[in-house]
């Protein structure tokens, strides 16, 4: 019972520590996930260029590429597209490895691409000065490499240029986590003996009588921290007189009930089973076993 319940325990901790050891590593992004960050970078590169009414049209998924595309023409600096794409990943944390292309509707054309990969520190962006004029662009975005943790990240990344606030998050955050463990190690044990005392609650097997807890499966009477063994007979008679309580049960209906047909067994030893049980529960004032002169016998619990 004790291993059980110490394992629960641990396997709980475990996890949930597991859970915050490792900072900001999650799971994989969602699909819904990816695409808000694309609307986000759609949305941000309009306000750049100067457009607060235009929208983002619905982003699409063309085989690997996220399509972004926009209801009317804009212009853009290649630089400024780079650190604005960066910090919105920076702040979604969708993929350390990725590809940003730019083509013109019309030609399908490539006016500007760039890799990022944050897991080698060995990013291919192009020169970022010459400015791309008034037109109908679309967006690509490509995830290289699947979201799963930004552990690592190296603070010269261009994904961290202009986004200071991203890494100082992280290490509060991470600071945070780990004082959390207490209050995680403490939850775990209320919640063990929450479990353990539900469980005993729950058994059948268990009954309350008074101060004491009878097991009638296993023939035991506890009271605080001291268990009496019972022989099967006792047990088989203090079940009865429980199941009767503060009811007068004639001296022939225990016999039948708990002797059955054993002919060695007569009323006088009755008596002695009697006399054996009112000294195991003398313990709690509350419970008698009174004998009713020429009928038999009553089992008080007093409320």
């Amino acid at each position: 019972m004790v291993t059980r319940y110490f394992l629960s325990f641990f396997l709980i901790v475990v996890g949930l520590f597991g859970h915050i050891s490792n900072g900001h590593a999650q799971p994989y992004a969602t699909e819904s996930q990816v695409k808000v960050a694309m609307r986000m970078i759609g949305h941000e590169l309009l306000l750049l260029s100067g457009d607060s009414t235009s929208r983002v049209l619905p982003v699409q998924k063309v085989d690997d590429r996220y399509k972004i595309e926009f209801e009317s023409e804009f212009e853009f600096v290649p630089g400024q597209l780079v650190e604005l794409v960066n910090n919105i990943i920076a702040q979604t944390e969708i993929a350390p490895r990725y590809l940003v292309e730019v083509e013109e509707c019309e030609t399908k054309e490539v006016v500007y691409s760039y890799e990022i990969d944050l897991t080698n520190k060995s990013d291919i962006i192009p020169c970022g000065k010459r400015d791309q004029p008034l037109n109908c662009y679309t967006l690509f975005f490509t995830i290289l490499e699947p979201k799963n943790t930004v552990a690592g990240l190296d603070e010269n990344s261009p994904l961290f240029q202009g986004n200071n606030h991203f890494t100082n998050s992280t290490e509060n955050e991470f600071d945070k986590n780990w004082l959390i463990i207490p209050i995680i190690l403490l939850l775990g044990v209320i919640l063990l003996v929450w479990m353990k005392k539900k469980k005993q609650k729950t058994r059948p097997e268990i009954i309350n009588i008074g101060a004491y807890q009878f097991d009638k499966l296993n023939m035991q009477l506890s009271f605080k921290n001291k268990t009496t063994e019972l022989s099967s007979k006792e047990s088989d008679l203090l079940l009865l007189l429980y199941t009767s309580v503060n009811t007068t049960l004639e001296r022939e209906s225990i016999l039948k009930e708990v002797w059955g047909d054993d002919g060695d067994y007569v009323g006088r030893t009755m008596d002695v089973f009697i006399s054996k049980l009112r000294k195991k529960l003398a313990d709690d004032s509350n419970l008698k076993i009174i004998n009713i002169r020429g009928v038999g016998y009553k089992f008080v619990v007093n409320q």
